[in-house]
C-alpha cells in the first residue's frame, strides 16, 4: 500500500459459520467486550492543538485529567538505540481496565484486570507530513522478554505467548519492552486509550461519516448497519470496531482493517468538525480525550502534548499508509498466528531507515475483510 492509498468501502462477506474450515481460517468465535479504539490517543493530540489548550483554570483541568507512566526510568537502557533521523516512533495501545464504565460498555466482571486488545506502531516521517501505521495483531504469538512493571515487580520472559499477553502481565512498560524486542526499534513515545472515553470522544465530535457498501450486522457488537452513508455515534462506532462477526472470516484480522479504516474516517472528521468557532465543543473534546488517554513521562502535560501536536497537524489520510504486521495462520491452531520473519523485517527495516514499507511486505493471512471503510 502507497502512502497516497484510501481505503475502500466495507465489504460484507457475513458471519463466520461455526467449524468453519479451509485455508487456516479462525473459527473460535470470541467475546467483543474488550476493543478499545487507540484512534482516540491521536485525536487527544489532534483536539489541543487546535485551541492550543487555552490557559489558567482550563489548563490546570486538563492537565489533571492526563496519566502518565516512566517508560524511560523502568527500562533503563537495555533498549534499541534512538534513532536520530528526524522520524519518530509511537506505541498506540487500545486497552479495557474492565473496571467501572468500560465493564458496563464491554461485559465481563468489574475486577479492575486491563487487557490490551489493539496495538499500532505509528511512524511518523522526517518533516512530520507523512506516516505509517502498522498494526499488531493480538494473537500473534511471540516470545516475550522478561520485563519489570511500574511497580517494580519483574516478569519472567515466556515463549510462544499472545501478544497482548504482556500488557496484561506487566502493562505499559512490558508491552513497550516486547515491541522494541520484536521490532528491534526504539518507541519515542507510548500513548494508551480506553474505550469508554473512545465512545464518548465520538459523541462529543457528532458522530463519524462512514459508507459501508452492504448490511453489516453483528449481535455481538451491537452493530446493525444498512449498505449506505451513516453518520456513527459512539456506540455505533465502537461496534463497528469491535466488530469479528460481520465482516470478513470473523477474525482479528479483518477488525484491524476495519479499525484502520475508522482511523482515517476519524482524523478526517477531527479536521472538518470546526472547533475553533466553538470553544465550548473545543473543551469537551479536550476534556474527554486527556481523560481517555494515559501516555509516557515525556507526554504527561498538557504543554508537552500540544508541542507533540503541533507536530503531526500536518498528516492527513491522504498521505497516512495503513498496514498490518506480516502474519500467517498457525497450523497448529487457526486462532492462533504467526510472524512472516522475513517480510516483518522489510517493514522494520524501513521504518529504521525513515523509508516507506514497500509493498512486498505483506502476511499471506488476510483477515478477508477486503477493503474497509470509507469516511
Amino acid at each position: 500500500m502507497s502512502a497516497e492509498s484510501m481505503p475502500e468501502p466495507i465489504p460484507q462477506t457475513g458471519a463466520q459459520e461455526p467449524g468453519r474450515g479451509g485455508r487456516g481460517r479462525r473459527r473460535k468465535p470470541r467475546s467483543t467486550g474488550r476493543k478499545a479504539l487507540l484512534a482516540t490517543a491521536w485525536t487527544a493530540a489532534g483536539v489541543l492543538v487546535l485551541g492550543g489548550a487555552g490557559a489558567g483554570y482550563l489548563y490546570f483541568k486538563l492537565n489533571g485529567n492526563l496519566h502518565s507512566v516512566d517508560i524511560n526510568q523502568v527500562l533503563g537502557k537495555d533498549r534499541p538505540t534512538k534513532i536520530d533521523n528526524g522520524s519518530e516512533n509511537i506505541l498506540v495501545l487500545g486497552s479495557d481496565t474492565r473496571a467501572g464504565t468500560n465493564k458496563k460498555l464491554g461485559g465481563g466482571t468489574d475486577d479492575g484486570s486491563a487487557r490490551s486488545d489493539t496495538a499500532m506502531i505509528v511512524h511518523v516521517y522526517e518533516g512530520h507530513k507523512k506516516a505509517s501505521v502498522v498494526s499488531i495483531p493480538r494473537d500473534t504469538l511471540v516470545d516475550r522478554p522478561a520485563c519489570t512493571d511500574t511497580k517494580g515487580t519483574t516478569h519472567p520472559a515466556a515463549s510462544a505467548v499472545m501478544f497482548n499477553e504482556a500488557y496484561s502481565t506487566g502493562g505499559a512498560a512490558c508491552a513497550v519492552k516486547s515491541v522494541e524486542a520484536l521490532t528491534g526499534i526504539r518507541m519515542d513515545h507510548y500513548l494508551e486509550v480506553d474505550f469508554a472515553g473512545f465512545q464518548k470522544l465520538i459523541d462529543d465530535l457528532g458522530g463519524v461519516p462512514v459508507t459501508t457498501t452492504r448490511a453489516i450486522a453483528d449481535p455481538q457488537s451491537h452493530l446493525d448497519l444498512k449498505a449506505g452513508t451513516h453518520t456513527l455515534d459512539g456506540q455505533q462506532a465502537l461496534g463497528l470496531v469491535r466488530t469479528r462477526h460481520g465482516v470478513g472470516d470473523g477474525s482479528d484480522l479483518g477488525r484491524i482493517q476495519l479499525q484502520q479504516a475508522f482511523v482515517k474516517a476519524l482524523l478526517g472528521q477531527v479536521k472538518n468538525v470546526g472547533v475553533f468557532s466553538d470553544p465550548k465543543k473545543l473543551y469537551d473534546l479536550a476534556d474527554t480525550a486527556t481523560k481517555a488517554v494515559t501516555t509516557d513521562s515525556d507526554l504527561g502535560s498538557v504543554n508537552s502534548l500540544v508541542n507533540f501536536a503541533d507536530g503531526l497537524k500536518g498528516i492527513d489520510a491522504r498521505h497516512m499508509t495503513m498496514v498490518t504486521m506480516p502474519v500467517q495462520y498457525d497450523p497448529a491452531n487457526p486462532n492462533r498466528v504467526l510472524l512472516e520473519k522475513s517480510k516483518a523485517r522489510l517493514v522494520w527495516d524501513a521504518l529504521k531507515n525513515d523509508r516507506p514499507i514497500p509493498a512486498s511486505a505483506k502476511g499471506t493471512a488476510s483477515g478477508e475483510a477486503g477493503g474497509v471503510v470509507s469516511g
